[in-house]
């Protein structure tokens, strides 16, 4: 099986900084990208940032030049470097990875339990 475990959520003042992490562990035989989503209440979720396996990365208009995605290999583990917080950043953020197990094998998704942002003053 596969577990994704993010870690570095909590309450920030708006203008400040967390950095986000997903480990990935289990039984991978590749990982072909991984990435942020969020959710706030009575909103849609929405895809904050991804990366592949190559490096290439996307990013939501609305946090362009503030949040960072990262990644690395070794360690089967993303990061997402958030600053200049806002209060509309406020959600449960959640990794998401799509993992080969074995090879030749298929690529599935998979995601971990989410990790709470609060922006407030």
């Amino acid at each position: 099986q596969v577990q994704l475990v993010e870690s570095g959520g909590g309450l920030v003042q708006p203008g400040g900084s967390l950095r986000l992490s997903c480990a990935a562990s289990g039984s991978i035989f590749s990982i072909n990208s991984m990435g942020w989503y969020r959710q706030a209440p009575g909103k849609q979720r929405e895809l904050v940032a991804a990366i592949t396996s190559g490096g290439s990365t996307n990013y939501a208009d609305s946090v362009k030049g503030r949040f960072t995605i990262s990644r690395d290999a070794a360690k089967n583990t993303a990061y997402l470097q958030m600053n200049s917080l806002k209060p509309e950043d406020t959600a449960v953020y959640k990794c998401n990875a799509l993992i080969i197990q074995v090879a030749g094998g298929f690529a599935f998704t998979y995601w971990g339990q989410g990790t709470q942002v609060t922006v407030s003053s």
